[in-house]
C-alpha cells in the first residue's frame, strides 16, 4: 500500500497526491494546567443551552471552507493504560518493610476485571485543505500533484518543500485556526498521532499502537535543513497487503478447498476455482500486516430519510450505545449560499415547466409536485435569510471490523440493520472497499466513484447529526469508578475528587439511585479511594448502626479515630480544642445557637465577655465559661447582671444534660483531630443525638417549645461540623474529604449558622455527599460527566456493580444540550424517528424524481416541547 503522508512539519501534512493538509484534534482533553473546556452539566439542560451548543457547531461548519474532512476514530484503550491512570499522583510514602500501598489492591483487582474486554475512546480529528495563495501557487500545486504521481513510475523524487512554502502554509493554518475559534476546543495534531491514525486504520481487529503514546511522542516529525523540508521515511507504514473480499480460512474451511496452499500468497486466484464463496457474499477488506490478518467492512451512506425528528437527527452519537466501535469519516464539501441559491432557482423553473407537461397527461398532476415546490419554497428561504449559509455535500463512510471475517460481517449486517430501522440506508459496495478504505486515511483525495453517495443538508440541519459530539465520564485518572452503560462496549470511568483544587474546580458531587441501589456504598468507596491515594477523610456518622465507624476499622485499621458522640469518650469543648480566635469563634456560635440568643443583644455582648474572659485564663474551657457568669451575675450590676444570671442558668441546664457532658465536662480528656499523615479516616458518630422537626425552623415559637434533647443534638451537631471542616483546612498540602451531617445543613438554622457546603435532608433514593479541601473553598461545582459538542445523548447510569468493589450507584452526567429528558433503553439501539407528518417515497440525494426535485430531509421536534424554540425544518438542497 502506496503511504499519503509526504512530510509532516507540525501539524501540516503534505500528501504523496501534492496536497497541503492542517488537521486539529477536536476535544483534546485538558491542557497543560489541567483544564478542560468549559460545558454545561447535567442531562437535561434548558433549550437555550442545546441552541447555544448547536450554533457552535452550526457556526465551525460556517466557518470552514473547501473540503475539511472530519474522523471520528475509536481509539483502542489497554488495560495498563487504566492501571497508570490510576496510581498517576500518588507519592510511595512510607511504608512498613514488607507491607504493599493500600491502592495496589484496588489496582490488580480493575486489571482482574479489564482484562481480555474490548475498550476504547472516541476521538475526533479534523482536517483542513490548504491553498498556496501565492501568485501562481494553484498553478504550482496542480503540477506538483501531477509530478507526485508521475515520479515514482520514472524512479524520481518529488520536488522539495522550500522554508517559504511551509511558511505561506503555516500563515494559513494560523488564519484557519481563527476561524475556528469561539466553537468546539480544538489543538493541532502532533505528527505521532497523524502517524497513529494510519497505524490505527491498518491495524483495526488486532493490537494496534496506543494514542496515549502518540500524544506524548516527539517521533515522526520533520525538520528545516538547508532551507528545505527533510522527513524521516514513513514507507514502513505501508507493508501491509490490501485484498477485497479476501478469503478467510476460518470462515471457508480452507482444508477443503481446492488450491488452498495458493491463497496466502496472491489471494488472486479466481474464487471459482478455489470452490470458495463468491466475492459478492465476501464484501470485506483483507488487510495482512506483520501484525497479523485483520478483517474491515466499509459502509456509505446511501441515503438519509426524508424527514427525522429532532430527538433521533444525532446519528453519530447514537453509535456510541452499539456494542461494538464504529468509525467514520465524513467527507464534506461546502458550497456557499449565492451558489446553491443559483440550484435552488434552476430547479424552480424546471418545476415549472414539468407542471406544464403534466396538465396535458389524463390523470394530472402528481401530489409530489405540490410537496417539491413547498421545499424548495422552504429551501430558498432559508438560503436567502443569511449569507453565511452553506450547503453541506456530505460523504460518510462508516467502518467495523473484527479479528475474523464473520465477525465482520456480522458487524457491518447489523449495523446495516439498526441504521434501516431508522430509515438510513448504509450499503457495503462491492469492488469499492478499498477506495473507502483510502478515504479514511489523512492526506488522500476523495476517489471520484464515491460521489455518488453524496448528500446535500443546510449547516444547521447537518450539525444535528451529532458529528462533533464527544461523549466522555469522570476524570482522567483517580479511582475505577464502574463501566459506562452509555457506551455499548466497555468504557472505563475513573473519578479523583482530589483533584480538583488542582484544576479550578469544586470537589462536591451527588449519588442518585434507587432505594438498595448502593449509594452508601459508593460513598464509602470514595471515601476509601481518597485517603488509599494519599488524602484523608473526616466521616460524620449518624446512622443508627455506625456503618461508617464498622467500614473505617475494616477500611484503615490502625489508621483511624472514632469519637462517639453520645458515649462522651472524649472532649469537643472547643476552648480546649483550639487556640487563639479559632476556640472563641466556635464556643461563641456554640452558644448563641444553643441558648438561641441574638449575639447583638444583651445577653449576646455579655456572654462574648464571658468567652473572652474564660480563653484569656490558664485553662480555657466551656466550665470556665459557666463560672465566669457566675462571677458576673454576682459583681454586675443592673441588666449586666441580670443577663448575667438569666445566662448562668440557662448554660448550667445544658451543662448537667448528659448529652451535652462532652462539651462541659472538664474531666474528658480533649480530642485531637489530627489529620496529618498518621491518620487516614476520622469518624464522628452522632446516634443518639435528636433534632427538631423542620417544621419547627419555620416559626421559632415552636423552636422554643421544643424538648432540651433535641436542641442540644442540634447544637452539638453543628458543633462536630465546624470542628470537622476547621480540621480538614489545616493542612492545605492534603486533600481532606468530608462527609457532612445528613440533615444539619438542610435545615433552616443549621443552613444559616454553620455556613458548610450544605447536603439536602436524607430521603429515600438521594445521598448527597461533599467533599472539601482547603483550596478550594468558593470554587464552582464541577460534575462528573462531560459531554461537549452538540447534540447530546441521553443519560447514562453509572453502576459499579462487577468491578471490584460491592456497589453500585448512579451519576449524572453532562451537558448534552439538545436532547430532551426520555428513558435510558434497556439495550443499546438506533431508534425509529417519530412518525413523518410528509409521507411520500424516499429518494436518493442525487435522483430526480418525476418532477425533478430530490429528497428532502426534514427535522421535527416532538409535540408539545414548549421550551424548545421552533426551528425550521431540515431539508436537503438541490445537487448541481
Amino acid at each position: 500500500m502506496r503511504v499519503p503522508i509526504r512530510h509532516i512539519a507540525g501539524h501540516l501534512l503534505w500528501s504523496t497526491h501534492g496536497s497541503v493538509w492542517a488537521l486539529y484534534r477536536l476535544h483534546p482533553g485538558a491542557d497543560a494546567r489541567g483544564r478542560r473546556e468549559e460545558s454545561v452539566q447535567g442531562t437535561y439542560v434548558p433549550a437555550a443551552v442545546r441552541d447555544e451548543q448547536l450554533a457552535k457547531i452550526t457556526h465551525l461548519i460556517r466557518s470552514l471552507t473547501g473540503a475539511p474532512r472530519l474522523f471520528g476514530l475509536c481509539a483502542q484503550v489497554d488495560p495498563g493504560e487504566i492501571a497508570l491512570r490510576m496510581i498517576e499522583g500518588i507519592e510511595p510514602g512510607d511504608q512498613v518493610p514488607g507491607a504493599t500501598h493500600p491502592w495496589v489492591e484496588n489496582v490488580e483487582a480493575t486489571l482482574d476485571l479489564l482484562g481480555g474486554q474490548e475498550m476504547h475512546r472516541r476521538t475526533l480529528w479534523l482536517a483542513v485543505l490548504l491553498h498556496n495563495d501565492a501568485a501562481g501557487g494553484q498553478v504550482t500545486a496542480s503540477l506538483g500533484a501531477m509530478w507526485a504521481d508521475v515520479a515514482p513510475m520514472l524512479g524520481m523524487r518529488a520536488a522539495p518543500v522550500a522554508r517559504r512554502e511551509v511558511t505561506s502554509y503555516r500563515e494559513q493554518a494560523s488564519r484557519v485556526e481563527a476561524a475556528l475559534a469561539g466553537g468546539v476546543a480544538f489543538r493541532p495534531a502532533r505528527p505521532a498521532e497523524i502517524v497513529w491514525m494510519i497505524q490505527h486504520a491498518l491495524r483495526r481487529g488486532l493490537a494496534e499502537p496506543l494514542i496515549t503514546e502518540a500524544e506524548t511522542s516527539d517521533l515522526y516529525g520533520g525538520q528545516m535543513r538547508a532551507g528545505t523540508l527533510c522527513s524521516p521515511s514513513y514507507a514502513d507504514l505501508g507493508q501491509v497487503r490490501l485484498q477485497e473480499g479476501g478469503v478467510d480460512p476460518a470462515l471457508d474451511d480452507a482444508e477443503d478447498l481446492a488450491g488452498a496452499d495458493r491463497i496466502g500468497r496472491s489471494g488472486r486466484t479466481a474464487w471459482w476455482r478455489l470452490k470458495t464463496s463468491s466475492p459478492l457474499r465476501r464484501r470485506w477488506l483483507q488487510v495482512e500486516s506483520d501484525a497479523g490478518v485483520g478483517y474491515q467492512a466499509q459502509l456509505a451512506l446511501a441515503e438519509c430519510p426524508p424527514a427525522v425528528s429532532q430527538d433521533a437527527a444525532d446519528l453519530f452519537a447514537q453509535l456510541e450505545m452499539l456494542d461494538f466501535p464504529v468509525d467514520y469519516t465524513v467527507d464534506l464539501t461546502l458550497v456557499p449560499a449565492d451558489k446553491a441559491w443559483d440550484q435552488v432557482r434552476r430547479k424552480k423553473n424546471e418545476l415549472v415547466d414539468q407542471a406544464d407537461q403534466y396538465d396535458a397527461r389524463p390523470t394530472g398532476m402528481p401530489a409530489s409536485l405540490t410537496d417539491a415546490a413547498r421545499d424548495l419554497g422552504e429551501l430558498d428561504a432559508r438560503l436567502s435569510r443569511t449569507s453565511v449559509e452553506v450547503e453541506v455535500q456530505s460523504v460518510t463512510v462508516l467502518t467495523v471490523w473484527g479479528p475474523t471475517a464473520a465477525v465482520c460481517d456480522a458487524r457491518a449486517r447489523a449495523l446495516a440493520a439498526l441504521l434501516g430501522g431508522a430509515d438510513y440506508r448504509a450499503v457495503r459496495p462491492a469492488g469499492l472497499q478499498e477506495a473507502l478504505f483510502t478515504l479514511g486515511l489523512p492526506g488522500t483525495v476523495r476517489p471520484g466513484v464515491v460521489r455518488e453517495f453524496t448528500q446535500h443538508q443546510i449547516s444547521e440541519d447537518w450539525a444535528l447529526g451529532g458529528a462533533f459530539t464527544a461523549a466522555e465520564v469522570g476524570d482522567p485518572n483517580g479511582m475505577f469508578l464502574g463501566i459506562d452503560l452509555d457506551c455499548g462496549t466497555t468504557r472505563p470511568v475513573m473519578i479523583n475528587v482530589a483533584d480538583a483544587p488542582k484544576v479550578d474546580a469544586s470537589a462536591s458531587m451527588g449519588i442518585v439511585g434507587d432505594l438498595g441501589a448502593g449509594k452508601s456504598v459508593l460513598q464509602k468507596l470514595i471515601a476509601e479511594a481518597v485517603w488509599a491515594r494519599g488524602g484523608c477523610a473526616i466521616c460524620i456518622d449518624r446512622t443508627p448502626v455506625r456503618e461508617w465507624a464498622t467500614f473505617a476499622r475494616t477500611a484503615a485499621k490502625g489508621r483511624v479515630q472514632i469519637i462517639d458522640a453520645a458515649e462522651a469518650e472524649v472532649s469537643i469543648d472547643p476552648l480546649r480544642m483550639f487556640t487563639g480566635p479559632e476556640g472563641r469563634h466556635y464556643a461563641l456560635s456554640y452558644l448563641t445557637l444553643q441558648l438561641g440568643i441574638g449575639p447583638m443583644s444583651t445577653n449576646g455582648e455579655v456572654l462574648h465577655h464571658a468567652v473572652e474572659q474564660a480563653a484569656a485564663g490558664p485553662e480555657p474551657s466551656m466550665h470556665r465559661v459557666l463560672e465566669v457568669l457566675v462571677e458576673m451575675a454576682t459583681r454586675e450590676a443592673g441588666k449586666r447582671q441580670d443577663a448575667a444570671a438569666t445566662l448562668a442558668g440557662l448554660v448550667r441546664v445544658v451543662a448537667t444534660n448528659p448529652l451535652a457532658r462532652m462539651v462541659f465536662d472538664p474531666t474528658l480528656p480533649p480530642v485531637r483531630l489530627d489529620a496529618s499523615s498518621t491518620t487516614d479516616m476520622i469518624v464522628i458518630t452522632t446516634t443518639g443525638l435528636k433534632l427538631p422537626p423542620k417544621a419547627a425552623f419555620d416559626k421559632p415559637e415552636v423552636l422554643h417549645h421544643q424538648p432540651l434533647e433535641a436542641l442540644i443534638g442540634r447544637a452539638v451537631l453543628y458543633l462536630i461540623a465546624a470542628i470537622a471542616r476547621q480540621t480538614a483546612f489545616e493542612d492545605p498540602s492534603r486533600f481532606t474529604a468530608v462527609v457532612h451531617p445528613h440533615r444539619l445543613p438542610g435545615r433552616a438554622g443549621g443552613r444559616q449558622r454553620s455556613r458548610l457546603p450544605g447536603r439536602a435532608p436524607r430521603r429515600p433514593g438521594h445521598d448527597l455527599p461533599h467533599t472539601g479541601a482547603a483550596r478550594r473553598c468558593g470554587l464552582p461545582h464541577r460534575g462528573t460527566r462531560r459531554r461537549s459538542g452538540a447534540p447530546g445523548r441521553r443519560d447514562a447510569l453509572l453502576v459499579a456493580d462487577g468491578v471490584p468493589y460491592p456497589a453500585a450507584g448512579l451519576l449524572r452526567r453532562g451537558p448534552q444540550p439538545d436532547r430532551p429528558p426520555r428513558r435510558q433503553p434497556r439495550h443499546p439501539r438506533i431508534p425509529r424517528p417519530a412518525r413523518r407528518p410528509l409521507q411520500h417515497p424516499r429518494r436518493h440525494g442525487l435522483e430526480d424524481d418525476p418532477v425533478g426535485v430530490p429528497g428532502r430531509q426534514r427535522t421535527h421536534r416532538p409535540a408539545g416541547n414548549r421550551a424548545a424554540r421552533p426551528r425550521p425544518a431540515a431539508r436537503r438542497p438541490l445537487p448541481p
